[in-house]
């Protein structure tokens, strides 16, 4: 007999945006002791989820995403190049296990693929679950026959990100809806597929927005297996590009948010990360992160280097997770009814 999940009380789905604002608002310590608290209970906090992310087909996105050089409608647009070749991909992919990677993520710049090229993708994702590797995409929108084939050819992660709150959604994007993207995700989840959603930091967006983002992701059905938070890459050319810089102190506020409000998931630092200090990498690791993407470029972004990325988890005294502890996360852990009355009471 298979057993079932069963959901923990710090696990909730009927957060208000009052309640993210204040808990996003709290006294630095307070929100930093809570969010430690709760990580601890789920996760080893000496240990880190490694992914690696490849761009299998860049450019010529026909979505209109302000913070995005792969749109075709900015003044400025990365070049359009075709879906690479599956054995390519396969090197790339050996390469990225070869340096410690346990899940490989594999984007793509359309609005939705199209059957010939998701037949591709599922060779590709055929081919790197054989390494040994756990598989993530992004294609953008999905329809429940387009999941299903994915998750006959193995797909173990979907990524389809919110962005930002539903009200703001309309200043940044206006190619496709917020209920678009919910839409996708409610295919994904159906088909069986982990899903991977978060958002940005950075847009211009104000308290109320981060808020209204990271309620929406807590109160889906069941909280996102992973959860990217991103802060806002600059790129020249973009609406975005001159966007003001958010203060580190602010980031961390929402990765500690995250963690509290989705202590099952984990909480990964996507983009920006190539502009932030390692002291600023360190307190989003007190704060609940426990899952980075490695290699030098994200998608078309930049990345740290590697070798960076192994000095600074040496010097904190972390290490790359292992696939077991990897799924630590979604194991019920073993809590007294003290320490679950403590926590409904602060």
């Amino acid at each position: 007999m298979t057993a079932t999940h069963t959901p923990h009380p710090d696990v909730r789905h009927d957060w208000t945006r009052d309640e993210v604002e204040a808990l996003i608002s709290l006294p630095f310590p307070e929100l930093m002791y809570r969010a430690q608290t709760l990580h601890r209970r789920y996760f080893d906090p000496t240990k880190v989820q490694i992914s690696t992310l490849l761009s299998i087909k860049t450019g010529g996105c026909p979505e209109d995403c302000a913070y995005c050089p792969q749109s075709a409608l900015h003044e400025k647009s990365v070049k359009a190049e075709r879906l690479m070749a599956v054995e390519s991909v396969l090197k790339e992919a050996r390469a990225a296990k070869k340096a410690g990677a346990g899940r490989f993520c594999m984007g793509a710049a359309w609005r939705t693929p199209k059957d010939h090229d998701l037949e591709t993708v599922c060779e590709m994702i055929e081919g790197v679950k054989s390494l040994g590797l756990e598989t993530c995409v992004t294609l953008g929108m999905l329809d429940a026959q387009q999941t299903e084939r994915l998750k006959t050819a193995g797909l173990d992660y979907y990524n389809h990100n919110l962005d930002t709150s539903e009200e703001f959604y309309g200043s940044i994007i206006s190619t496709r809806t917020y209920q678009q993207r919910l839409d996708t995700l409610s295919n994904v989840r159906d088909a069986g597929i982990n899903v991977c959603c978060g958002g940005i930091v950075g847009m211009g967006e104000d308290l109320s927005d981060r808020a209204g983002l990271l309620m929406t992701l807590a109160n889906l059905p069941k909280h996102p297996e992973s959860v990217p938070i991103n802060l806002l890459v600059r790129v020249e050319g973009t609406p975005l590009g001159e966007a003001e810089a958010v203060d580190p102190i602010t980031f961390v506020r929402i990765i500690a948010t995250a963690r509290i409000m989705m202590p099952e998931s984990h909480v990964r630092l996507a983009a920006g990360r190539e502009n932030m200090t390692d002291e600023a990498h360190a307190l989003c690791f007190l704060a609940g992160a426990n899952s980075i993407f490695c290699g030098e470029k994200l998608l078309t972004t930049p990345n740290p280097a590697e070798h960076r990325d192994r000095q600074l988890l040496s010097a904190l005294g972390m290490s790359p997770m292992v696939q077991s502890e990897a799924e630590m996360g979604t194991m019920r852990p073993a809590v007294t009814e003290e320490a679950v009355c403590e926590m409904a009471a602060s």
